[in-house]
C-alpha cells in the first residue's frame, strides 16, 4: 500500500462570474509554487487499498497539528491541511474511534464498485457564486464535507443543496454537476473512491436542467 500526497488541480471546469466555462486541467502544484485561488485541488490520495466490505464510512476528523494527525493515522489514513485545519480521512465501518483528533463527521455509507483495489482521493475546492463544475462522472462513490457557502448537486434523478457543516453523496457512475447557490464563496473537502485501475473522474454528455440554477 503506498500513500502519496497531492498537490494539484482537480480535471473540473470552473465557470468565471461571467458565466464562462474556463476548464482547469490536472495541473500539479509543487510544495512552494502559489496555488491559485480559486478551484479544485486534488491533495491527498492513498492508493491500492483492499476493503473487506461493500459499504465503507469516511471519518474525517480535525487535529490541532500535523504531527499529532499523523501519529494517529493508519496505514490507510489521509492527512491533508486545508482551511486553517489539519485534517485526518480514515475508511472503514461506522464504529471507529480515532485518538487525539476531534470527529467532524461519518459520511455514509458510501457503496463501492466491485473491484481489486481501490484509491481514495481527497480535494479541496474553493468556487465563486455561480460556478459549476464541469458535467461529469466518476468510477466510484464521492462525498463532501461543506466548509463555506452552499453547493447544490444536480443528478439526473435529484438535486439537493448543502450548507456550512453538511455532508452530501453521490453514487458512482451517476453524471453530475456541482454548482454554487447563494451569494458567498463555496468551500468543500471532496472524497472519491475509485477502482484503483480506473480514472479519478471523466467528462460526461448528460445534460443537466439547470435544477440548481
Amino acid at each position: 500500500m503506498a500513500l502519496v500526497s497531492l498537490l494539484g488541480s482537480h480535471s473540473l471546469a470552473i465557470a468565471e462570474s461571467t458565466g464562462t466555462v474556463a476548464p482547469h486541467t490536472c495541473v500539479v502544484v509543487v510544495p512552494g509554487d502559489i496555488r491559485p485561488e480559486f478551484g479544485c485541488f486534488r491533495i491527498g490520495v492513498v492508493k491500492n487499498l483492499k476493503f473487506n466490505r461493500s459499504m465503507v464510512y469516511w471519518h474525517l476528523y480535525s487535529f490541532p497539528s500535523r504531527a499529532t494527525a499523523d501519529a494517529a493515522r493508519t496505514s490507510s489514513g489521509i492527512v491533508v491541511e486545508e482551511d486553517g485545519r489539519v485534517w485526518l480521512s480514515e475508511f472503514g465501518s461506522r464504529n471507529i474511534h480515532v485518538r487525539g483528533g476531534r470527529s467532524v463527521a461519518a459520511i455514509g455509507p458510501l457503496r463501492l464498485v466491485p473491484a481489486d483495489s481501490y484509491d481514495a482521493e481527497i480535494a479541496y475546492s474553493v468556487m465563486r457564486p455561480s460556478d459549476h463544475s464541469r458535467v461529469h462522472t466518476h468510477s466510484g462513490p464521492e462525498a463532501w464535507y461543506v466548509l463555506t457557502g452552499i453547493q447544490c448537486l444536480e443528478t439526473p434523478d435529484s438535486s439537493r443543496s448543502a450548507g456550512p457543516g453538511a455532508t452530501m453523496t453521490a453514487a458512482a457512475n451517476r453524471p453530475m454537476e456541482l454548482r454554487v447557490a447563494g451569494t458567498d464563496v463555496a468551500r468543500s473537502l471532496t472524497l472519491v473512491i475509485h477502482d484503483s485501475t480506473q480514472e479519478f473522474g471523466t467528462a460526461s454528455d448528460w445534460k443537466p436542467t439547470g435544477a440548481c440554477r
